[in-house]
């Protein structure tokens, strides 16, 4: 895997972006993005690329019938289809598991790997033809134009999730320029850096307490290995979202931001309308609002929501934890939406409650098992255990890394978000005062630094996969 992540740095990267800034023409650009993704996707799922292209295809042409046929059965089959590629590669062990649990018998389970990305590609292809139906796009007639948006490398294989009115124009005509590809480089880094630096740190040690056995750790470890995996998921996923987003500006495409600094939310709601945007829009947009919305009465709304947010959990993964952590912060979305004098307490409380809900919610997210999940976060209220050994544990963990890249990862949660909103603003101005040009000059020279200090980390062989990839 460090051997991948090299080559795609050193090797695949620099050369699809040199060619593509060489070339002039438009369809020879897209051409070689498409083949470029092609490559890329097949580099780590050879077999499951007929599943991307075959999934493309059958999701190009029923867009392609809606405006010949019955548009409402063409729909009906583009739904059925996709949740069932879903349940298929992704859901048949789970739901067989349940079945023989519930029934006592044996069924056997086909135990078909999990393709790659194939919840964001599937979700893409979905939303998609639901935007033809709806009128929001126009059928792209060319399957190769369409296949290019779906299996775009940057985003395809750990989001976010991108509408096809979002880029379509782009792949139809788009510019590109050094400067704006030395910005996309910057954010590329900035993500790769929040990866390798901060959320490995914190994987690593998340990983040593979790896999140690809840039975066998105490309330400092508890609360060492929830906050470390709270740090890990957000500036994992976070950071392949920051890639992503900088690699499509590298490459003319403008993708929307997922994430606007969730940790700091004061309450569940605000936190998902800052956490993976693109998925709490997507569910809105194709779930919620054709379920009714808000518009027919309080009840239809609160169920509308649990309906929403239990199928979030289930895309995250097939195990009844994920299922358990959408219902748990419907739960809460619930409570918010009955008491709405919850707003008037003061904003410190609020957001203690809200990081003590998404904390525990991620205990959930990362247990193997609901017991497992319980019997921590138990732990992390009565795991009053200080004897010499699970003291011992627990101060292990503690390494000077560890703490320098949690300080890090706190510091980079919310207080410095006006700061990077301001630098981040200054790439569409056209005159710069000498202040924000030095500002400027020393970020990229900072990204540099922070690019080399990754490369050296992956050279040393401190990697581990995005949380996402199995999604």
């Amino acid at each position: 895997m460090v051997f991948s992540s090299l080559v795609f740095l050193c090797i695949f990267l620099p050369v699809v972006l040199i060619l593509h800034l060489i070339i002039r023409n438009q369809n020879v650009r897209n051409g070689l993005l498409l083949a470029a993704s092609l490559i890329f996707y097949a580099y780590g799922e050879p077999v499951y690329i007929f599943l991307l292209l075959g999934s493309t295809l059958c999701n190009y042409l029923l867009a392609r019938l809606l405006s010949r046929w019955h548009r409402r059965i063409i729909l009906i089959g583009a739904v059925i289809l996709n949740i069932s590629l879903l349940c298929v590669f992704k859901y048949a062990d789970f739901l067989l598991t349940s079945i023989n649990t519930v029934t006592g018998l044996s069924l056997p389970l086909p135990e078909i790997s999990l393709p790659i990305g194939i919840s964001f590609f599937t979700f893409q292809a979905l939303s998609y033809v639901l935007d033809v139906y709806n009128g929001n796009v126009k059928i792209q007639k060319n399957y190769g134009k369409l296949l290019l948006y779906i299996s775009f490398f940057p985003q395809l294989i750990a989001g976010p999730i991108v509408r096809y009115r979002d880029i379509s124009q782009e792949i139809e005509s788009r510019t590109v320029d050094l400067r704006q590809t030395a910005f996309g480089l910057r954010r590329f880094i900035v993500g790769l850096g929040k990866k390798v630096l901060i959320a490995n740190a914190m994987g690593v040690t998340a990983d040593v307490v979790f896999n140690h056995g809840a039975e066998n750790i105490n309330i400092l470890a508890a609360w060492i290995g929830a906050v470390a995996y709270l740090m890990q998921i957000y500036y994992d996923f976070s950071g392949y979202s920051d890639m992503a987003i900088g690699l499509g500006k590298m490459f003319g495409f403008h993708f929307k931001e997922n994430f606007n600094y969730p940790y700091s939310s004061a309450t569940i709601q605000e936190f998902w309308h800052r956490w993976h945007i693109s998925l709490s829009s997507w569910m809105r947009d194709y779930v919620y609002i054709p379920l009714g919305g808000n518009r027919k009465g309080k009840v239809r709304t609160v169920l509308n929501r649990w309906i929403v947010f239990l199928l979030t959990g289930l895309w995250h993964g097939a195990n009844w934890t994920f299922v358990l952590w959408g219902f748990f912060h419907g739960f809460f979305l619930f409570i918010e939406e009955i008491i709405p004098q919850i707003q008037k307490i003061p904003k410190i409380f609020l957001r203690l409650y809200t990081m003590l809900v998404v904390v525990i919610g991620f205990v959930l997210f990362r247990a193997d098992t609901i017991s497992e999940a319980a019997l921590f976060i138990a732990k992390m209220f009565s795991g009053f255990d200080f004897s010499s050994v699970s003291v011992s544990f627990a101060m292990q963990s503690l390494t000077p890394h560890f703490i320098l890249m949690l300080v890090a990862a706190c510091f980079g949660c919310g207080a410095i978000s006006k700061l990077s909103k301001w630098i981040g603003s200054l790439e569409t101005k056209k005159i710069l005062t000498m202040t924000e040009r030095c500002v400027q000059v020393v970020t990229f020279l900072l990204a540099w630094l922070l690019l080399v200090w990754c490369m050296i980390r992956l050279v040393g062989g401190n990697y581990n996969p995005f949380i996402y990839f199995r999604f």
